[in-house]
């Protein structure tokens, strides 16, 4: 059976007049030092939003580019130091400096909130940074590195436990663990050439969001259909907006770049919603939009909603770029499991009840038996089982008391065995 697709096909542009056009606004926001490093390098390469480095660290805010606006916050908690490693104290910094932050947020439509999780800063200040915004009615979009394996577990569990407060701040977040750097660049190419790559991707994919949403094109996309696809809160996404140069085969390398990505350890696979678009010139084949766009029809879930979007350009002069925003990914754990938290996790061994009452009470077992082996329910042995006892501690050792009354009662017409004898 066909896979059904709920699918929204935009009506061709028809220009309206500017003046009653609401020009969209975007913010892309860095916190602490690594986010403020990663919006001080995309800056320059993206168009169309501005730009906000925040950070408690007045030494870090003077070396990011000049096209970034700096914030710097928390000045009487860490009197213009970082946080060290403490995301607690992040926080209550950011906290003190509400209505500061709450200016950078003002009459926004869209912001992105980029932070690396792991450090104080960045972990501890992004989830009041996203509840701002995001009370401010702005659509909130985060996107999280996550530390290096040997970075050591106290930067693991504090990335963790904040990825985990922040899903309920945003409406949805990308996630881009530190290793997968490995998957782009050999182990030998110098650190910040490494992270450069990765902000080069991070780049690509924002700004070919951007640009949907601002240039018209033959099936267009606008901020209301973003509006649509991330509507909701705490939804993993997937950005990625690829260029390959057309000749034979290469609508399928469009397919395999545009669903995958070396930076996320996740694709589209059941995805609840997707918005793309597929750009190139007028000579733009239907048979490579068809099949673009079947691709991602296939792999997102069968109830998804997907909008899409198809521009025309000179500028795409022999190329065919597809950029792609997926939400509601499937989950999964991105720390895996550390030799501590495999050792927290592991069930301790349970001592049945019944086995504690066989240690702790043997005289009442043994008590027990004489009773049943006098109303000749038992032979005169001991059973290799002993029966358990189903009554709590006050019924049995009332029970105990009422059967040694009649045993002493009874003991001149009835003699206990030997070797039972010496146990009561």
């Amino acid at each position: 059976m066909a896979k059904k697709v709920k699918v929204q096909v935009k009506k061709p542009f028809v220009p309206i007049k500017s003046e009653n056009v609401k020009k969209v606004k975007i913010r892309v926001v860095g916190i602490g030092g690594g986010g403020g490093n990663i919006v001080s390098e995309i800056a320059g390469r993206v168009k169309g939003a501005s730009f906000v480095a925040a950070n408690t660290d007045s030494q870090a805010l003077k070396h990011i580019s000049k096209k970034v606006i700096p914030l710097q916050f928390g000045e009487s908690f860490t009197h213009g130091l970082g946080t060290g490693m403490n995301p607690e104290t992040a926080a209550l910094a950011a906290e003190a400096d509400k209505e500061k932050i709450k200016k950078i947020f003002q009459d926004q439509d869209l912001t992105i909130i980029v932070a690396t999780l792991g450090s104080g800063t960045g972990s501890g200040a992004s989830p009041y940074f996203a509840k701002v915004s995001r009370g401010l009615g702005n659509l909130t979009l985060g996107i999280f590195t996550l530390p290096f394996k040997f970075e050591g577990e106290k930067k693991i569990e504090i990335a963790k436990a904040a990825l985990e407060n922040l899903k309920s701040k945003v409406n949805a977040f990308v996630v881009v663990p530190n290793e997968r750097i490995f998957q782009l660049v050999d182990k030998t190419t110098p650190l910040s050439s490494a992270f450069s790559m990765i902000n080069k991707i991070l780049a690509e994919g924002l700004e070919g969001l951007i640009e949907i949403i601002f240039e018209p094109g033959l099936i267009n996309i606008d901020f209301a259909d973003l509006r649509t696809i991330l509507s909701g809160t705490g939804k993993l996404a997937f950005l990625s907006s690829v260029k390959v140069q057309k000749s034979e085969g290469a609508t399928k390398e469009a397919i395999e770049k545009a669903v995958s990505s070396p930076l996320f350890p996740y694709g589209i696979k059941g995805a609840k919603g997707a918005l793309f678009n597929i750009a190139g010139e007028k000579n733009l084949e239907l048979s490579e939009v068809s099949q673009i766009s079947e691709t991602i029809f296939n792999l997102t879930n069968k109830e998804a909603k997907i909008i899409f979007g198809i521009s025309q350009n000179k500028k795409y002069k022999g190329v065919i770029k597809t950029t792609l925003l997926a939400v509601g990914c499937q989950m999964r754990d991105f720390f895996g499991d550390t030799p501590k938290t495999k050792a927290l996790r592991r069930p301790k061994k349970k001592i049945k009840p019944a086995v504690i009452k066989k240690i702790e009470e043997p005289e009442i077992k043994i008590k027990k038996i004489i009773r049943r082996v006098r109303q000749k329910k038992l032979p005169l042995e001991v059973p290799k089982k002993i029966p358990e006892i189903r009554k709590n501690a006050i019924q049995v050792r009332q029970d105990v008391e009422e059967e040694e009354a009649k045993i002493l009662a009874e003991e001149q017409i009835w003699q206990t065995p030997a070797f039972l004898r010496k146990k009561i």
